[in-house]
């Protein structure tokens, strides 16, 4: 797939000046909001630094391709923003992009890098053996009368928000020592 057709995750993180907090957390509130104005913004996270853990705050923005993502990272907008909270930053932001399923092996509180691309392979096969089984197993008989494009439809989009929000980052922090072994 071409770069200009997959989803594409930019992850910033930056250190915040101590006493600044409270507006760094409106800053993060506008330039979210006007974020959202932008074709193609998929949605937002934002991690809060753990005291002990990780000292920044770690901002990910997600579109759904690279074009309209560079429109955003290209934009008055967001270059009024930055100028905005310079102020209450300690230095540049650190800024990655990551692209397709590496965005799922960003492990919070570990520095935002992707293990090699065959080991995302296998750990997703794996994962995705797995978990098709299991419900299959357990939600097929629930969904009896419907027709089998329907119930596929409703299995794979449970399956892809469990991927996302539940299974794989809990399994890249239980791989984590695989995934990422020098």
């Amino acid at each position: 797939m071409e770069q200009d057709e997959q989803y594409v995750t930019v992850v910033i993180s930056q250190l915040v000046k101590p006493g600044c907090e409270s507006a760094y957390e409106a800053w993060i509130k506008n330039i979210v909001s006007v974020a959202r104005t932008y074709i193609g913004h998929l949605g937002t996270n934002v991690i809060r630094p753990q005291p002990g853990v990780r000292p920044e705050y770690v901002i990910i923005f997600r579109f759904d391709n690279y074009e309209n993502l560079k429109r955003w990272m290209e934009s008055g907008d967001r270059k009024y923003w930055l100028n905005q909270g310079k102020s209450l930053v300690q230095s540049d932001p650190y800024v990655q992009q990551l692209n397709g399923l590496e965005a799922w092996f960003s492990i919070p509180g570990q520095p935002l890098k992707t293990p090699p691309r065959y080991k995302t392979a296998l750990l997703t096969w794996a994962v995705v053996y797995v978990l098709i089984n299991l419900l299959n197993t357990f939600l097929i008989p629930l969904f009896r009368g419907l027709s089998p494009l329907i119930i596929s439809l409703i299995v794979s989009g449970i399956m892809v928000v469990l991927l996302t929000y539940v299974v794989m980052p809990r399994v890249s922090r239980l791989f984590n020592r695989w995934l990422y072994a020098k």
